[in-house]
């Protein structure tokens, strides 16, 4: 008996030391059977690289970090949970079935994890010898594919192969962020970043205010960042492009360690390991002078640190305020000596400088220097330009629109600029001879000017003329409706030139690009006042025409509601109509509700509070308004949020109104969106106030479930949304349409509410449908709701594939892809 518990007690304890040993050796890669606990790390398969448990400086909270395995002094590159730190070491890191990184604390609770728009069959994370963590199907080391990986989320420091930038496409952003303290990895004051305004640079930030710029980037480097050039310990590129842009460097010597830091005090150095000295050896640092500071000398100042003061202005200004200025405080910068006069302007060429602040600029990639001169001329409140790019002699264009910001002489690798001065103000290369002959041959040149000169301009004139007349012409009905419906009758929209429009958007730049419609393009702008702006453009080959643009104008401009989006103004000028709208910053809401990643960032309350919003948006324009608007187009990307999540109801291209009376009404041209539309009104073209219900009540279904109406798949079944949360609710299983992102923060009893409402809303017969009024009242609790009917729309694809052929005026089975005859989108 005794040997067989010392058999056991043996056997025990060398599980346990076998455990032990499992857990404390140092791994590259671990999959969903393993963990990593405090105490235990991970190291890259060149040893590199670890990653393991930490605690920084004097602190004695608990961080999941990444760290040079090979140096002697501790030096972090990478924080896991830098906002929130276990205060214990009970940490373990986990990797899920779904490839999704878990961080737990001593309760179990989840405190930092990862995201992923898809799964994998058997993820794993592996410590590469980049110092890149990665989540991956095993065996795939294609990191395209990776399904997750830390050098998508750098923290203060860029190692060789990050990327820096931001993808166009999704919008997604990699920056760096400094430490709060040496004590503290949580985001500080600082972020170093790509701004995508303008033509692409860096920019350093303190909170909100800018602390830095590089300049522009110009082919070769960043136009004030003359120490980025060739050398022998890393290659850098910036890569710009349609759908990315990011800078990047590689070390040409692996065997050197060099990395890249925004510190705590906000400066971007560079470090090189030194085995000799066994320290971070300092090498380069973006901010190495007083000139570096943002905006040092104002408006048309140039700073130059070799000269004292460091700060002047620049050739034909004056200090703006003398007496500040001599007192050394140069913010107010300076000002014309002489007042520009638009024709008898002309450019000043400055050498050797950093360009100044480009993000109120304008470019061109394809123009040549002397097109850009002359499309700077053309313009009087154009101010200065510049070539894009100085490669093999110069390319591209780059204008300014506004005062001169942050510029400074570099004593190497400076750029060219040429800004607009009075005809006064100019240096000339005269010819300083006094010969007849000179005298002679100069006035000869004169007169031949002057005479050339006058023809061209009296030509130009003919040819303004007549193509301003046949123009007017083609244009007169545009021209009118211009008047009517933003100058006659509504004078309180603003009538923007197209100038104004061109230049806030950066000449409609793709960076500057929020989305594209029926309608056409949207663009974010911002105009001379600081004001931002999301500007709707006509594409020539848009269906919407004329009437839908006035018609637009005419509906909108009389709306004034909290959940409607506010119109600006409008912009009719040749063949171009825009409208001109306040700036939703977070977008639509189908780029948030429909994407796995940003659906995280709504959680049940905010979906409550926007249903809500809709739903009194809806009712304003149903009851409250001056009109009795129907919407008619109203669907997830048609929905706008503030910075507050407070939505807004957008695009009237569409809406119509109804007098006092009138409850309905049809038409030969069903116009809509797949999906959205009611069987009334996609199969007869009847539409009413019921036919807006409908759609609210497939916009609820969709925020609950976070699935799209139209393109709905499940396993079980054929059937759309709509059918799938009928099929739920009359088997008393609604909660299971619950999507992930609110599982936890939902409030059960309200989400049961909201299906339930939105399947009212959704009944096959507008009469049964209930008023906007009656959503209202049903949403806040205050309304006891009946037993909705089955919806519209909803039945098994295979039976509408069958009957596809032909139109049923009473069925409410149709599904959404069997629509004939529409102009739907």
């Amino acid at each position: 008996m005794r040997a067989s518990v010392d058999s056991i007690s043996k056997l025990l304890y060398i599980t346990i030391l076998l455990l032990i040993i499992t857990i404390s050796t140092a791994v590259d890669i671990i999959n969903t059977t393993q963990s990593i606990r405090d105490g235990g790390s991970m190291v890259s398969a060149d040893g590199s690289f670890k990653m393991g448990f930490f605690s920084p400086g004097s602190s004695k909270n608990r961080y999941l970090g990444i760290w040079y395995n090979k140096v002697s002094v501790m030096t972090v590159v990478w924080v896991a949970n830098r906002e929130i730190p276990l205060t214990n070491s009970s940490g373990v890191l986990k990797i899920t079935g779904e490839g999704i990184l878990e961080l737990l604390n001593q309760n179990g609770s989840i405190i930092w994890s990862t995201n992923s728009s898809r799964s994998a069959r058997n993820p794993v994370a592996q410590l590469l010898d980049s110092g890149n963590l990665v989540v991956k199907e095993d065996g795939d080391d294609d990191l395209e594919n990776s399904l997750w990986q830390s050098f998508d989320y750098p923290c203060d420091t860029l190692l060789p192969g990050m990327k820096m930038g931001r993808d166009l496409i999704t919008g997604f952003d990699r920056y760096l962020s400094s430490w709060k303290s040496p004590d503290d990895p949580s985001r500080g004051n600082f972020t170093f970043r790509n701004d995508p305004s303008g033509h692409p640079e860096q920019i350093l930030t303190e909170n909100s205010i800018v602390r830095y710029r590089s300049g522009p980037w110009n082919g070769l480097r960043f136009s004030g960042v003359p120490q980025l050039r060739p050398n022998t310990l890393y290659k850098f590129e910036f890569v710009f492009n349609d759908k990315e842009i990011y800078y990047r460097y590689q070390l040409l010597n692996n065997s050197i360690l060099s990395r890249l830091v925004l510190t705590q005090n906000g400066n971007f150095q560079r470090f090189t390991w030194t085995d000799q000295t066994d320290v971070w050896a300092f090498y380069l640092a973006l901010f190495d002078d007083y000139c570096s500071r943002y905006a040092l000398c104002g408006a048309y100042g140039t700073c130059d640190i070799t000269s004292s003061p460091v700060c002047g202005c620049l050739k034909g200004f004056l200090p703006k305020v003398p007496k500040v200025w001599d007192m050394m405080d140069w913010s107010d910068g300076c000002a014309r000596r002489t007042a520009l006069n638009c024709s008898g302007d002309g450019f000043q060429k400055y050498s050797g400088v950093k360009l100044p602040d480009i993000r109120k600029s304008w470019l061109n990639k394809n123009m040549n220097l002397e097109e850009c001169k002359s499309m700077c001329m053309k313009n009087c409140s154009c101010t200065a330009y510049a070539n894009l790019d100085i490669r093999e002699g110069g390319s591209g264009c780059l204008l300014w629109f506004s005062e001169l910001i942050d510029m400074r002489q570099l004593n190497e690798n400076g750029q060219d600029i040429y800004i607009r001065m009075a005809a006064s103000e100019l240096d000339h290369d005269v010819d300083v001879r006094i010969d007849s002959k000179s005298n002679k041959t100069k006035r000869m040149r004169i007169i031949v000017m002057s005479v050339v000169t006058s023809g061209m301009l009296l030509l130009g004139l003919v040819m303004v003329l007549f193509l301003w007349k046949k123009k007017q012409k083609k244009g007169s009905i545009l021209k009118r409706s211009a008047d009517d419906s933003c100058k006659k009758e509504y004078p309180e929209l603003q009538l923007f030139d197209f100038g104004t429009i061109s230049c806030s958007t950066n000449n409609f730049s793709h960076t500057n690009k929020l989305g594209q419609g029926g309608f056409g393009p949207v663009y974010k702008g911002l105009l001379k006042d600081g004001q931002e702006i999301a500007v709707k453009r006509l594409s020539k080959s848009s269906r919407q025409g004329l009437d839908e643009f006035k018609n637009e104008v005419i509906h909108i401009a009389k709306l004034q509601h909290r959940n409607l989006v506010k119109l600006l103004g409008c912009c009719i000028q040749a063949d171009e109509r825009m409208l001109v709208y306040e700036f939703m910053p977070k977008k639509s809401l189908d780029f948030l509700i429909f994407d796995r990643t940003q659906s995280t960032l709504l959680d049940w309350p905010k979906r409550y509070h926007i249903i809500n919003g809709i739903a009194r948006g809806l009712l304003y324009l149903h009851q409250d308004s001056r009109l009795r608007i129907i919407h008619r187009d109203l669907k997830a990307s048609n929905i706008l949020l503030d910075n507050n999540m407070n939505p807004k109801i957008s695009d009237f291209g569409l809406a119509r109104s109804f007098g006092e009376n009138q409850t309905e009404d049809n038409t030969n041209r069903v116009v809509g969106t797949y999906g959205y539309m009611s069987p009334e009104y996609a199969i007869d073209g009847l539409y009413s106030i019921k036919s807006d219900v409908f759609s609210f009540g497939v916009l609820v279904i969709e925020i609950v479930s976070g699935s799209r109406n139209r393109g709905f798949y499940h396993p079980d079944h054929n059937l759309n949304l709509l059918g799938h949360a009928w099929g739920l609710f009359t088997e008393g299983r609604s909660c299971e349409l619950i999507t992930e992102p609110i599982e936890e923060s939902c409030n059960l009893p309200e989400v049961l509410r909201s299906i339930h409402v939105g399947l009212l809303c959704v009944q096959c017969h507008p009469n049964d449908r209930p008023s906007m009024l009656s959503v209202v009242l049903m949403l806040c609790g205050e309304a006891k709701l009946p037993q909705p009917k089955q919806p519209g729309f909803f039945t098994d694809r295979a039976l509408v594939e069958a009957n596809s052929s032909s139109r049923k005026n009473t069925s409410c089975s149709v599904n959404d892809s069997t629509i004939t005859l529409l102009e739907a989108r």
